[in-house]
């Protein structure tokens, strides 16, 4: 394609990698998982043994799998005796108490003691607020008690336990920590998933960054990758936030680390030692496209030749599923039992939690690190790169005056409809008609469900495609 004199790049895809709740995602992994009932033997074996490693259920000693007490294992025997512990380790599922206590989650409950009687205690003196408040009254038993008076209708917070609504995620499958491969002292999850997602993305590649990184200026490699959420657990921005409520104190890095821009941050300094160009770039749900956008025109625009872009989330916490669910957005096990007609005694299935497009009751929150390693199309094929795909351009428009800010808006037909018009001038109408399939958003909220139903028909309408397949990978991985 050219664009005046300049001959304009084509951005392709030579590596990608990360990890979520169907496991690793490079070399097609995680999807294997997704698709396993449609697998050859072969297949089925390896991505299960693969799994299984990551859930620390065997490990790999001397390049054979071998079970906890050291004996060897063959592929076929990990199927045999792992296959359902494996498979409950991963995908959308009930969350694990490594996260929280999805039955007993800790809160501060107020409660105003009303009695006739005064209601009365003792404190260590260093244990005495400053200033006193005033409904309190003190008295001096000794160099090192004070006896506490308080008045009627006193404010108190007493930690207690609740039953939580939200009771599935997408975690990472059970047992794999992050922080686990490397030196993560004080990491933020998101940004552990953040260096173990990039590297496993670098490694698809086949070809050794030295080489990759000799073969362009420093100042051609690019890196746009973001958190639309921030670092929100202890780490970071959430243990900054809560330390003061639960009488800590800030450290002096859960700031830093907190911010949206760390992960691209991250993969500069302690990845790459990138001194190129970068970005990080948020726009909730799409921010991944937000930074491929930013990727595909450096390219374009003969800006940089190697591009990583990416996000990393890690939302499993108590307070971000709160404000979810506040919204109305997330779905609840009540609501489940709902849809499927069971009682207050009974656990729904927490596997199907996500139902895109489906009688569904809210979306499920999920955690995952996604990045694709981006060249033109002349340097992948001088280094003899592995071509996964080509991304010709990404569209985003704003949607206008509207009521509420999440709810759908113009933007969403301006998008998808620039979008396949610029497959049908790449490569041809009938191609987009017989060839084409959507991966839809499917967030699994009742809105989502029509809003955008109505959305994919029109457009297949306008552009005279029948029978377009349609798939929402957030059934499986939230």
């Amino acid at each position: 394609m050219k664009t005046g004199t300049i001959m304009e790049k084509l951005p392709v895809i030579v590596g990608f990698g990360g990890y979520n709740a169907a496991g690793r995602t490079s070399f097609h992994h995680g999807f294997r998982r997704m698709i396993i009932e449609s697998l050859n033997a072969q297949d089925r074996a390896e991505t299960l043994a693969g799994l299984a490693v990551m859930c620390k259920i065997v490990a790999i000693k001397d390049g054979d799998y071998v079970c906890q007490d050291g004996q060897p294992l063959t592929l076929q025997e990990i199927e045999t005796r792992y296959k359902q512990q494996i498979l409950d380790a991963t995908l959308v599922r009930r969350i694990e108490k490594r996260y929280f206590d999805v039955d007993n989650v800790s809160w501060q409950q107020s409660v105003s003691p009303n009695n006739a009687e005064a209601t009365t205690f003792v404190l260590s003196n260093r244990h005495l607020p400053q200033p006193t408040p005033a409904s309190w009254s003190l008295k001096k038993i000794d160099d090192k008690n004070t006896q506490v008076t308080l008045s009627e209708n006193t404010d108190i917070y007493v930690t207690s336990l609740r039953n939580y609504g939200v009771k599935a995620a997408g975690q990472l499958p059970s047992n794999f920590d992050p922080g686990d491969h490397y030196n993560a002292r004080f990491h933020p999850k998101g940004l552990q998933m953040t260096v173990m997602g990039v590297s496993d993305a670098l490694h698809s590649t086949g070809i050794k960054w030295d080489k990759i990184k000799n073969a362009v200026r420093p100042d051609q490699i690019s890196v746009y990758a973001s958190s639309a959420m921030g670092q929100c657990d202890e780490n970071g921005s959430g243990g900054m936030m809560m330390s003061r409520q639960k009488g800590g104190r800030v450290t002096a890095k859960q700031l830093a680390l907190g911010l949206n821009t760390m992960p691209g941050d991250f993969i500069n300094a302690y990845v790459l030692g990138n001194v190129g160009t970068t970005g990080a770039t948020t726009g909730a749900c799409a921010s991944f496209l937000y930074n491929l956008k930013n990727g595909v025109e450096a390219i374009q625009k003969n800006q940089a030749r190697v591009v990583i872009v990416g996000c990393s989330e890690a939302p499993l916490t108590p307070e971000v599923i709160d404000g979810y669910t506040t919204m109305g957005a997330c779905g609840t096990a009540t609501g489940l039992r709902e849809l499927e007609g069971i009682g207050p005694e009974q656990e729904p299935d927490y596997r199907k939690s996500s139902r895109p497009f489906g009688e569904n009751c809210g979306f499920t929150l999920s955690e995952s690190a996604q990045f694709f390693v981006l060249m033109d199309d002349t340097l992948a094929v001088e280094l003899g790169a592995q071509i996964q795909g080509a991304i010709s351009d990404v569209f985003i428009n704003a949607d206008g005056f509207k009521k509420s800010i999440p709810s759908p808006g113009p933007g969403n037909y301006l998008t998808l409809a620039k979008a396949v018009a610029a497959a049908r001038d790449l490569v041809g109408m009938e191609a987009v008609q017989n060839n084409s399939f959507i991966m839809a958003h499917g967030s699994s909220t009742p809105q989502n469900r029509t809003t955008e139903s109505e959305l994919l028909s029109r457009i297949a309408t306008t552009f005279e495609i029948n029978n377009w397949p349609g798939v929402a990978v957030k059934a499986y991985t939230g």
